[in-house]
């Protein structure tokens, strides 16, 4: 079964908390996992950027990843946000569990 896959960055745990806090209190996203220790390398206006980062790894169904996405374009702490969405593939009973989990 399909599930969406909600992909962000930010600098502090405390951000990492809040997004993932705000996304299941709004039922629009059932599990988010925060991985710590990132290295990001970037370009941003014209320097090579290396900064530490949080991986948030949200599941949610393909409806609701529109939400989320909106939802965290609102309250990320970055001018220009990563919000990549990912479509996977799950085994049934974990992707009825993402449904009724966002369902509310």
């Amino acid at each position: 079964m399909q599930i969406a896959l909600l992909l962000t960055t930010v600098a502090k745990k405390s951000d990492a908390h809040r997004l993932a806090t705000a996304a299941l209190q709004h039922h629009v996203a059932a599990c988010i996992q925060i991985l710590p220790g990132l290295e990001s390398h970037y370009a941003w206006k014209g320097k090579k950027v290396i900064s530490r980062e949080y991986l948030l790894l949200a599941k949610t169904t393909q409806r609701k990843s529109k939400s989320l996405e909106k939802l965290w374009k609102k309250i990320h702490p970055y001018d220009c946000p990563e919000l990549v969405t990912l479509s996977a593939h799950a085994a049934a009973p974990y992707a009825r569990w993402i449904r009724s989990s966002v369902s509310h």
